[in-house]
């Protein structure tokens, strides 16, 4: 981070005039609670950090949802729609990772929105993120039973058992604070990348010919049944209409990579560590999601019997098409051993999706947009009770023991993603309105830890795409072909309802609070950014302090390893 310089007297007036009304007054929407706790601690490293991003983000959408996507647009499907929305969220990111590497605020990107665009976008972002993490972890340990089943069918044992264990195990994790949790996501997230990286490897010697039966598949299911599934009605108008069907299963699947700009606020070193989180990202999509997908299209075909989610799937089904592959290329006991592992990907997922629910009320309430109690947090820098209201809300899970598993999980995962969705539409928008802030007060670029590398251009491109998968993500829910039948009023409510909540957020707190949109020229750039330019220098006088033996672990963990994280 570049250090001030005063060279622009204007920019130092708008700078001076921030201090010395942070010195004066706490910061502009926080709320302050004497005699309480409402304090985070910074006890996630750079490593904790970049774990819990890659926790959040490989997990339910790409290793089970990807058989949904599979299933009903074909191998081509979700090769096109998994690379398109990828390069989306690397946009998205972008944008994030400037606003955070200026200012990174304990109340995240809900925070950006207050300060650069319009409390009330702030407000609803706050909100309609928070609603989409108190689904997202119920949907994770449905996600789980479905897992299980594939040992122990629904009809054994009812699913409630397997989610009180899921639920009791996350809640306890992160009740136990904010290094416990950091260290147990860190290995439980390293074991999730090697096991994803001998996915990756094992499918492509699959794919070769180099597993039991010696069977060289290469692009055989582009072939037969296809590359590309129909879906409501025949020829390039049903293929068209399967590949962008695949494109909410693509956008879920993505979720959660987002989440490290609510990790700052308990992040050591955030200019450096959010940065880079950022930058690794396009490789992260590139390794993580688009290769898997291709390589496990490669492998299975849309209309195998083996698959869950297939019109005619066999009673010993498997969630996931990374198992299918396996059991249709004959290695033995393997199949079991890997969807344990799927297992504890989910796990590792719900874990970090409790985390985020509870700091993202947090933040809600540490600006006085949410019932202050949820504010406080015990000795540890733990928000106890906004960690018991998130878990009340992933009960929601036990929808499972009267419904088919499959069902439920379509229905979370629709409602998820509209919520998801809104998350990046806010981010971008709040990415525009924070360019136009640092141009009308004269910021140059070279002050900036980090810049997104297409500019608002790439905001506004993005923002468009968004909107319009948006839109039109759930088309099918409107059909009226007797094929697929008529107007299916519940895949509608669970895929729009986000939409109407979102504006009711947004004008409700308008009118009732008469907030306008924050004007470029008087956006607050600096409040709390000094305290912030101090605790960098301790902390990189710390680091300077290290010996040279853990210099040099430090920078081979750099250099060679945590690019994959």
């Amino acid at each position: 981070m570049a250090p001030w310089n005063g060279k622009d007297e204007a920019l130092s007036a708008t700078k001076n005039e921030f201090d010395a009304a942070a010195a004066e007054a706490p910061e502009e929407g926080i709320a302050r609670h004497e005699g309480r706790h409402v304090d985070l601690h910074r006890g996630l490293k750079a490593r904790h950090i970049t774990m819990i991003a890659i926790g959040g983000a490989i997990g339910t959408g790409l290793i089970v949802g990807t058989g949904s996507a599979l299933a009903k647009g074909g191998p081509a499907s979700i090769l096109i729609s998994y690379a398109f929305v990828g390069f989306i969220v690397y946009l998205v990111m972008c944008a994030l990772g400037e606003m955070a590497a200026w200012l990174p605020l304990p109340s995240g990107f809900t925070g950006y929105a207050v300060r650069f665009c319009d409390p009330a976008l702030g407000f609803a972002m706050g909100w309609t993120y928070f609603i989409k993490y108190l689904l997202i972890t119920p949907n994770q340990m449905t996600a789980g039973a479905l897992v299980i089943s594939y040992w122990i069918p629904a009809e054994k044992v009812n699913a409630g058992v397997w989610i009180t264990i899921f639920l009791v195990l996350i809640v306890a994790i992160n009740y136990f604070g904010i290094r416990f949790f950091g260290e147990f996501e860190f290995w439980l997230s390293s074991f999730k990348v090697i096991v994803i990286l001998g996915l990756i490897l094992l499918s492509f010697i699959l794919a070769l010919g180099g597993g039991p039966d010696h069977d060289r598949k290469g692009f055989r299911y582009w072939k037969n049944p296809g590359a590309f599934n129909t879906y409501i009605d025949d020829g390039s108008a049903g293929r068209f209409y399967a590949f962008w069907s695949t494109m909410v299963t693509a956008t879920f699947a993505y979720l959660g990579t987002e989440l490290v700009g609510v990790t700052v606020g308990e992040a050591q070193n955030p200019r450096r560590t959010i940065p880079r989180a950022i930058r690794l990202t396009f490789f992260r999509i590139l390794v993580f999601y688009v290769l898997s997908v291709f390589l496990v299209g490669m492998l299975v075909p849309y209309n195998s019997k083996e698959l869950a989610f297939a019109n005619k799937a066999s009673s010993s089904a498997a969630a996931s098409p990374f198992v299918v592959a396996i059991q249709l290329a004959g290695i033995p006991a393997l199949p079991h051993i890997l969807n344990a592992c799927i297992l504890l990907f989910v796990f590792s997922a719900s874990n970090s999706d409790l985390y985020i629910a509870t700091r993202t009320v947090y933040g809600l309430a540490r600006e006085g947009k949410a019932p202050a109690f949820l504010s406080y947090t015990d000795g540890r820098g733990v928000p106890i009770y906004a960690l018991g209201v998130s878990s009340l809300f992933a009960l929601l899970a036990y929808m499972n023991v009267s419904s088919d598993s499959k069902t439920v999980f379509g229905y979370f995962v629709n409602l998820v993603t509209i919520f998801g969705i809104l998350t990046w539409i806010s981010i971008l928008v709040t990415h525009i309105y924070f360019v136009r802030a640092r141009k009308a007060q004269k910021v140059p670029e070279q002050d900036l830890a980090f810049k997104a590398p297409f500019g608002p251009a790439g905001s506004w491109f993005a923002l468009f795409f968004c909107v319009i998968i948006a839109l039109t993500k759930s088309f099918d829910a409107f059909t009226h072909n007797p094929k697929w039948g008529n107007f299916d009023y519940k895949t509608f409510i669970t895929s729009y309802l986000g939409i109407p909540v979102y504006l009711i957020l947004i004008f409700g707190y308008k009118i009732v609070t008469g907030s306008k949109s924050v004007d470029p020229r008087e956006a607050d750039l600096w409040s709390g950014k000094d305290e912030i330019d101090r605790e960098e220098a301790e902390f990189l006088a710390r680091q300077a302090a290290l010996s040279e033996e853990k210099q040099r672990y430090n920078w081979f963990y750099r250099r060679f390893v945590s690019w994959l994280f």
